[in-house]
């Protein structure tokens, strides 16, 4: 498990980057926490410095969205899947939970604790 932080320093709307095997970024949307792979597919930028509109990241370089719960790219540029995470929240403290790997049509093969 990852400690992102407390609950109330994530509002809704935000997100935060926090450090796994590689950088994962949280977003709380509406009152529900995702979390997805940082880095874009495409090309290296960060998505947690992306638009958020529902439950979709644009990533701030070329304009792919990402479904934060699955992982998939809406359509081009992006063409691969990143890895989702679970979230969990114990005492007002937020988790991530990081996966392992992403199948190649997005689905996580499995995850570590």
């Amino acid at each position: 498990m990852i400690l992102v932080g407390e609950l109330v320093d994530l509002p809704p709307g935000e997100s935060v980057r926090v450090h796994g095997e590689v950088p994962i970024a949280v977003f709380n949307v509406d009152g529900e926490l995702y979390a997805i792979d940082d880095t874009c597919s495409h090309q290296d930028a960060s998505l947690s410095d992306g638009w958020l509109e529902g439950c979709a990241v644009e990533c701030p370089l070329h304009a792919a969205c990402f479904d934060l719960r699955t992982g998939q790219p809406s359509g081009p540029p992006a063409k691969k899947p990143v890895r989702t995470h679970a979230v969990s929240i114990e005492d007002g403290l937020v988790y991530v939970h990081e996966s392992t790997r992403v199948t190649a049509g997005g689905a996580v093969a499995e995850e570590v604790g």
